[in-house]
């Protein structure tokens, strides 16, 4: 059945310009991703009849692998199957597709579309407000590929759904909210979405909604960005998701992962303990992918602590350059202060200044300005070829004593004390963690993005203050900055 449905969307693809798929945030599943995510259910024991969701059906690629999947249980004798699509221009395709899976099937397949916005039309169920449904229907099974589309704050179904979304949301993380909604007790739901969620505070409180009343049994990465979606230049990075409706973590989540969308018979499967993937009051995801990450895990989060614990949080700098044109100047003059880049870490020091244009700003913003102390600089962006992610310069406030502020680009982030400067010894400790390989995989498997996001760094799990002042006086004594050096300190304190 499937191969007929996919051979009609490729003609509706090759006919509908991508430009107006793009209106609707529309990416079709290919037929070997439809097939693998059907298969991660589990085979629906004592039912003669089950009720499915597809949201956002597009086609019916998804609804169609769900029926071939269950084709091989015999005591399933009747599919109720409901599929949400508001793309007039797919509906025709998706009716004929489902009538011929109806046709073609040996269950009984009772479907219905549903033309109504999926998020707007339920808003009242999700929110249990005066009007909607008190017992709303319920699944059995949800699947769904849903739409990446980034909408404005104020959109209606960002405004249906506050629990979830903050600032201007994407569509594909409140479609999996709704979906595990739709979910009766103890069902099951497989998506297919990107992984950004995954941490970050921009989707904290998707992650608090989605991990509490549901859990996580099964993640699949794909390695390639380029090679999930057939017939679509989608660099996007995208998983799949295997998530059950129940409030009691399961011991273990399994990661599998594969090239490519056509090599699910080349699967790495690896099973590690559910705490270890799901961490933290923030709820980060850790996409773990063999036994060497989950010793990375295993030994940072030994920690209790995070920076903000210890008296100290990474900052982004302060002045955007390109929007500040006028202050910034090539040359010192009288009332210039220096303006630091990430051009300015080199070999784990700040060096200024470098003969680079726009070195100075004559400001008297406050908001521009910083007090001229102690702090770690760490680069904000890194190239995606590049071997480490966290890279780190220490700034003495000794060595520019002829300056009472500074400012730094926003292309980097700063590591400044909470209620005072810090001393000598806290900035090189800092260095030896932040240099270290062990944070520099930590924070790949936190998060996989060229940027260094300063709310998942206060996030992360470091040593105690004394520890960490103990790592920056033997950092100090050695004179050696490299990061082997940092690597031998950094493996007294945490085995």
């Amino acid at each position: 059945m499937l191969e007929k449905i996919i051979e009609l969307t490729n003609l509706y693809i090759e006919n509908m310009p991508k430009k107006e798929r793009k209106k609707y945030g529309q990416f079709f599943t290919s037929m070997e991703t439809a097939r693998f995510m059907a298969s991660l259910y589990k085979h629906p024991a004592g039912k003669s009849c089950i009720k499915v969701l597809d949201a956002g059906a597009g086609s019916g690629i998804l609804s169609c692998a769900f029926i071939e999947w269950i084709e091989q249980f015999d005591y399933i004798a009747e599919i109720d199957l409901v599929c949400y699509e508001s793309d007039e221009s797919v509906l025709e395709l998706l009716k004929e597709n489902l009538e011929y899976c109806k046709e073609n099937s040996t269950k009984r397949i009772k479907y219905d579309i549903k033309t109504e916005n999926y998020i707007t039309s339920q808003y009242l169920d999700f929110n249990s407000m005066i009007g909607g449904n008190t017992t709303p229907p319920k699944f059995d099974y949800v699947i769904g590929n849903p739409p990446y589309m980034k909408i404005p704050k104020n959109a209606p179904e960002a405004t249906a759904m506050p629990e979830v979304c903050y600032g201007a949301p994407n569509m594909y993380f409140i479609f999996a909210a709704m979906g595990l909604f739709n979910l009766k007790d103890n069902g099951e739901m497989v998506y297919i979405i990107p992984r950004s969620w995954t941490s970050g505070a921009y989707f904290k409180r998707f992650r608090q909604y989605f991990l509490t009343h549901g859990k996580l049994e099964h993640i699949h990465l794909f390695v390639s960005r380029s090679k999930v979606f057939d017939k679509e230049d989608v660099l996007q990075e995208t998983i799949i998701i295997k998530v059950r409706k129940t409030n009691k973590s399961p011991e273990e989540v399994k990661i599998t992962s594969s090239k490519s969308n056509k090599d699910f018979d080349e699967i790495t499967s690896l099973t590690v303990p559910y705490s270890l993937v799901v961490s933290g009051e923030d709820y980060y995801v850790y996409l773990v992918t063999n036994n060497e990450e989950v010793a990375v895990l295993e030994r940072l989060h030994r920690f209790n602590c995070t920076l903000p614990d210890i008296g100290v949080k990474m900052k982004t700098g302060l002045t955007v350059d390109f929007r500040n044109r006028d202050i910034l100047r090539d040359d010192e003059e009288d009332g210039a202060i220096p303006l630091f880049y990430s051009q300015h870490i080199k070999r784990g020091t700040v060096e200024f200044p470098i003969q680079k244009e726009h070195e100075y700003v004559v400001t008297d913003l406050r908001g521009l300005m910083q007090d001229n102390k102690n702090y770690l600089f760490v680069k904000r962006f890194t190239a995606k070829e590049e071997p480490r992610r966290l890279q780190c310069g220490i700034y003495l406030a000794k060595n520019y004593p002829q300056y009472e502020k500074i400012s730094t680009q926003n292309k980097i982030n700063f590591i400044d004390g909470l209620s005072g400067e810090m001393s000598e010894c806290l900035v090189y400790g800092l260095y030896v963690l932040f240099n270290s390989t062990l944070y520099d995989e930590y924070y790949r498997i936190l998060n996989d993005s060229t940027q260094v996001n300063s709310t998942e760094v206060n996030s992360m799990p470091v040593p105690d203050i004394e520890s960490i002042q103990e790592m920056g006086k033997k950092l100090m004594r050695t004179k050696d900055l490299s990061e082997s050096n940092c690597d031998l300190i950094l493996e007294e304190y945490c085995g």
